[in-house]
């Protein structure tokens, strides 16, 4: 079990200019911090630090004799403050849209240098933690051997930033916020081909159909787990990914981070468009020879990256497939070649 750690940070300055304190909380699994190789992962919305083990929301990528192996790797992750995990109350709420993907970026950073870690060997994060994961790429391109933004994009886009407005409308003024505002969002992390195979227009009972009782699900166990500042929190930081902001155009930026960026992309993806993706891919290509691109193929949009993985094993283990070797003399062993 991995305990949640603390890392203390005064005065910090968010990009609006207002001067903070906060506690950034993280956890690390596997390997303990030291000789083996880091990997960061980002986690999502309605995500946390928590990512293997009981309760572990990446059990399946993330773990003993997984993809990315706890028997190999050191897996660090970050909270992002306000998310209220570990039962943190930060006092972020009346100011909370002064916070960007970028503000985050800076602070896991800052994170990364209290814990003397100079050097990752992969930075994972999927839909805002992509984002994250872009604005880190950006911010520190000399950080990571691997950059793999999941399902997500290095800016959000008009449709992205319009979703996010309604959703923050819907928590500001509903009187169920968490409630209606899960019910807006599962509409766009799925897709109609999704909705229309899983439900069939049949009902549940002879008020409801299938999917009114399904969307119903989803609300009450959000309500039931997350906290309305949090939601208000992760929903600011979706919609203000943008690794160009005031630093030129995005190859000008992007063609600057020295890491294999390998983008993986969903077919059906209703909110992080598949073709953003593949503009991304072929513009960088032209600026930047390690720059790899794999898409999941599925019915399920969005939460394909949650849902199919399989495929995304698939599209990781190129990356991941590191092997431990030792020493003929050496009863310890290493790592090689990252």
């Amino acid at each position: 079990m991995s305990v949640l750690k603390f890392i203390e940070i005064d005065h910090f300055e968010l990009c609006s200019g207002r001067n903070i304190s906060l506690r950034l909380s993280y956890q690390v699994f596997g390997k303990p911090l030291g000789n083996n190789p880091i990997v960061l992962v980002n986690h999502a919305l309605t995500g946390n630090s928590q990512i293997t083990g009981k309760n572990g929301w990446w059990n399946d990528i993330v773990g003993k004799d997984k993809v990315i192996d706890t028997d190999i790797y050191t897996v660090l992750a970050f909270n992002v403050p306000g998310n209220g995990f570990g039962g943190l109350e930060e006092s972020f709420l009346e100011y909370y849209k002064e916070f960007t993907a970028r503000d985050v970026a800076r602070i896991f950073s800052e994170g990364l240098n209290r814990l003397k870690i100079n050097d990752l060997y992969a930075i994972v994060g999927a839909s805002v933690g992509g984002g994250i994961t872009w604005e880190l790429a950006a911010l520190r391109p000399n950080l990571a051997e691997y950059v793999i933004p999941i399902a997500t994009d290095w800016k959000s886009t008009d449709w992205v930033i319009g979703n996010c407005f309604i959703q923050d409308e819907i928590l500001n003024h509903s009187s169920q916020p968490l409630f209606d505002a899960r019910l807006h969002a599962m509409t766009f992390y799925r897709t109609p081909e999704s909705f229309a195979s899983k439900f069939k227009r049949e009902k549940q009972r002879k008020d409801a159909f299938k999917i009114e009782t399904w969307l119903e699900h989803h609300g009450e166990k959000l309500e039931g787990r997350f906290e309305l500042s949090a939601y208000k929190m992760m929903n600011q930081i979706l919609k203000t990914i943008d690794i160009t902001q005031g630093r030129g155009t995005f190859t000008e930026v992007a063609k600057h981070i020295a890491s294999h960026i390998h983008i993986i992309t969903i077919n059906s993806d209703l909110l992080f468009k598949s073709d953003e993706n593949w503009n991304t891919f072929v513009e960088l290509k032209s600026a930047k020879e390690n720059v790899t691109i794999g898409e999941l193929k599925s019915n399920d949009g969005h939460d394909a990256f949650l849902i199919e993985y399989q495929q995304l094993i698939k599209l990781l283990k190129p990356v991941f497939n590191l092997k431990l070797k030792k020493h003929d003399n050496d009863t310890s062993c290493h790592i090689r070649n990252w």
